[in-house]
C-alpha cells in the first residue's frame, strides 16, 4: 500500500513537473512572437538600425536574437558578436561592479569623502560629498557640462551652434546648426598622434595640460539642492577618480579583472583595442566635434575627452556578455560556483535606501517608483545610444536590448515615444 502511494505521488509530482515545463515554454513562444512582432515595427518605422535581444533568468538564456543593420544602408546584418556602444549603462557595468567589489573588500567606503580620497579637491566645495551620494545621485552635481566645447571657437566669437539654419549655421547637431567656421584650440588638439598626449578619437590627441581645467569645473558644479535626487553624469565621473586614488589602478584595468573571472571577452572600453572595427556598431553622425560617423570610439563626448574610459560611458559590449553579469548579480553575485561579489553588497547596492525620501533609485542601478511596468525589486539601467538592461528578483527574468537608435542622429527618440523598451519588460513579467 505505502509503496502504491509513492508511486502515485512521484507520477503527480513528474505529471506537475512536465505541466509546468510546458506552461513555461508556451509562455517563452508568446514572448518571442511579441518580441518579433515589437522589433519588425521598430525597424520598419526607423526606431534604430539594428539590435539584440536576450531574455533570460537567473540560469540561462531563454531567447536570444539579433534584429535588423548595422546602418540604414542595409549592407551588414547585426550578428551575435557585434558590440554597441552601451552609454549610461557603464555607469554600472564598469564603475559601479569596480565600487560593489572594493566595498565588498572594505577598500573603499560609502561614507567616504571625495576630498579625502581624491587630493585635488580637498579643499573645494565638492570635497565633502560622500561615495554614497554620487551613487544614488543625491550630490547635488549639474548633470553635465560640456567639457569639449572650451576646445572649440571661432575667429568672430559667433556662437558654435543656432536654432536656425543659415549661411553660416548650416550642418545639423541634434536640434541645432553648427557654424561652418569653427577651429580648434590647437593648444590642446591636435590631429597627429603628439607623445604622452591622450587619443580621443583615430584622428584626435588631447593635451593633458587640459585636465586641471575639467576638474575645477566639476568641483565648481554643485549647484542644485544636496540630498534631493538629480541624476548627472559628473557623479560617475567622480567615482571613477575615487577607486582609481584608493586602489591605484586605471577603471578599464579593474574592470577587466572582474569580465575575466566571469570569462566574458565581448565588453570593455576602447573597443579596437579587442575587436575589429566591422563587429562594432555605428552611432552618430556628429557633424560639431569629430566631422565624422563615429564608429570603435565612444559616442559620449565626456568620455571621449578621458580616453574612452569614463565613469559615466564609454563601455562596449554584445548582450551575451552582460547576460552572464544579469545571472551574476540575479544569484547574489555568485556565477557558476564563483563569488564574483558579495551577497550582501549586491541586496545594499540593488535596494531602495532613499526610497522613505521619493526617491527610488539604488546605488547607482536604475530603479523605478513602482507602476504598470516597473516593481520595487526591479533594477537595471538605460543608456542614451537606445540601450537597456534590467533584472527583476520577483519572476527570475532579466531582458537585454541593445540598439544603436542615434544613427545617424540622436534626434531619433522613436523608441521612447513608443516606450518600446519597457513595453517588451513588462510583456516577459506577465
Amino acid at each position: 500500500m505505502r509503496k502504491s502511494v509513492l508511486l502515485i505521488a512521484v507520477f503527480l509530482i513528474s505529471l506537475n513537473t512536465i505541466q509546468a515545463q510546458k506552461f513555461e515554454s508556451a509562455k517563452v513562444e508568446r514572448n518571442e512572437v511579441y518580441i518579433d512582432s515589437m522589433m519588425n515595427h521598430a525597424l520598419e518605422k526607423g526606431f534604430f538600425p539594428g539590435a539584440q535581444i536576450i531574455v533570460g533568468t537567473g540560469d540561462f538564456n531563454l531567447i536570444s536574437k539579433n534584429y535588423g543593420y548595422h546602418d540604414y544602408t542595409k549592407k551588414q546584418l547585426v550578428k551575435t558578436a557585434d558590440v554597441f556602444d552601451l552609454a549610461s549603462m557603464s555607469k554600472v557595468l564598469g564603475a559601479t561592479l569596480v565600487t560593489m567589489r572594493l566595498v565588498g573588500e572594505n577598500k573603499i567606503k560609502l561614507t567616504d569623502q571625495v576630498g579625502k580620497i581624491v587630493p585635488l579637491y580637498k579643499n573645494s566645495a565638492i570635497a565633502d560629498l560622500t561615495l554614497f551620494e554620487l551613487l544614488t545621485h543625491t550630490s547635488g552635481l549639474t548633470p553635465s557640462i560640456t567639457f569639449y566645447q572650451a576646445l572649440l571657437s571661432t575667429p568672430d566669437n559667433s556662437p558654435l551652434l543656432s536654432s536656425q539654419k543659415s549661411e553660416q549655421y548650416v550642418e545639423s547637431f541634434d536640434n541645432m546648426y553648427v557654424n561652418k567656421n569653427i577651429v580648434y584650440d590647437s593648444k590642446y588638439l591636435v590631429f597627429e598622434p603628439k607623445q604622452n598626449w591622450i587619443q580621443i578619437y583615430k584622428n584626435m590627441w588631447l593635451n593633458p595640460e587640459f585636465y586641471p581645467s575639467v576638474y575645477e569645473r566639476i568641483a565648481k558644479a554643485n549647484t542644485n539642492p544636496r540630498g534631493k535626487y538629480l541624476y548627472s553624469d559628473l557623479n560617475l565621473l567622480l567615482v571613477k577618480q575615487m577607486i582609481e586614488a584608493k586602489t591605484g589602478s586605471k577603471l578599464d584595468q579593474l574592470t577587466n579583472e572582474i569580465y575575466t573571472e566571469l570569462g566574458i571577452s565581448k565588453i570593455g572600453y576602447n573597443p579596437l583595442k579587442w575587436t575589429s572595427i566591422e563587429n562594432v556598431m555605428p552611432t552618430e553622425l556628429d557633424n560639431f566635434f569629430r566631422k565624422d560617423t563615429i564608429k570603435g570610439y565612444v559616442h559620449d563626448e565626456a568620455a571621449a575627452i578621458f580616453g574612452g574610459v569614463s565613469g559615466n560611458a564609454g563601455l562596449f559590449a554584445n548582450a551575451e556578455s552582460i547576460a552572464v553579469i544579469c545571472k551574476m548579480l540575479m544569484n547574489n553575485g555568485n556565477y557558476k560556483g564563483k563569488q564574483i561579489l558579495k551577497a550582501k553588497v549586491v541586496k545594499e547596492f540593488t535596494d531602495s535606501p532613499l526610497a522613505k525620501e521619493g526617491i527610488y533609485r539604488g546605488l547607482g542601478f536604475d530603479k523605478r517608483k513602482p507602476d504598470e511596468f516597473f516593481k520595487a525589486n526591479d533594477f537595471g539601467h538605460t543608456g542614451f545610444t537606445g540601450t537597456f538592461f534590467f533584472m527583476s528578483p520577483d519572476t527570475n527574468r532579466f531582458l537585454i536590448i541593445l540598439t544603436n537608435r542615434v544613427n545617424p542622429t540622436r534626434t531619433n527618440r522613436l523608441m521612447y515615444k513608443d516606450d518600446f523598451s519597457t513595453k517588451i519588460w513588462r510583456q516577459i513579467n506577465k
